[in-house]
């Protein structure tokens, strides 16, 4: 029985380079089951060339090719007729749901917690939880595995470099403030 937590990756979480990052990292490695579906990635698409005047359209179209080329199971389609019974608080959030009810997911990697409130996912079998939390339970589960793709995302960091401490920073930074405290405590092995 594969006990790999099964997710969608909402388009907050894909927003953040270097979160986004580690997150397709994570699925890659197999420590994570990620989905994700176009509406997602034209959500964290838009927002990045809209506030980022340095990064183009085909800058954004590249990365997602590359997540799809990576995980290319992760895509989730034929969910839309899901959509029109779902009542989340902000229906523009509707999608999201649907594809993680077809994908069979157990979580919506979220920032927006309220935005998926339990009662409303709970039916379906599915609890959004922060990135922070995957993280954490990850760090439970599979501890030596976790800290090889930790420490491979942070040396594999170019435009800059970063020791260890900066690479924290940027991680809490990106919201994982309970996974940093979490990994000061393997510096060594970052």
């Amino acid at each position: 029985m594969d006990s790999r937590p099964i997710a969608v990756y909402d388009a907050n979480v894909l927003y953040p380079a270097q979160l986004r990052d580690l997150l397709m990292r994570l699925a890659v490695s197999g420590l994570v089951r990620a989905h994700w579906s176009n509406q997602i990635h034209e959500e964290w698409m838009l927002n990045v060339v809209g506030n980022y005047s340095d990064i183009s359209r085909e800058d954004v179209e590249y990365t997602r090719s590359q997540m799809d080329r990576a995980l290319p199971d992760a895509q989730v389609t034929g969910h839309r007729h899901l959509i029109e019974d779902l009542s989340l608080p902000d229906p523009d959030d509707n999608h999201v749901l649907a594809a993680a009810i077809h994908a069979e997911t157990d979580y919506i990697i979220t920032f927006n917690l309220e935005d998926f409130p339990d009662a409303k996912l709970r039916t379906h079998g599915v609890k959004a939880i922060h990135p922070d939390v995957l993280m954490s339970m990850l760090m439970s589960s599979s501890k030596e595995k976790l800290l090889k793709v930790v420490k491979r995302h942070r040396t594999s960091l170019r435009k800059p470099p970063l020791d260890r401490e900066e690479y924290l920073e940027v991680l809490k930074a990106t919201g994982l403030e309970k996974t940093v405290e979490k990994l000061e405590a393997h510096q060594d092995r970052l």
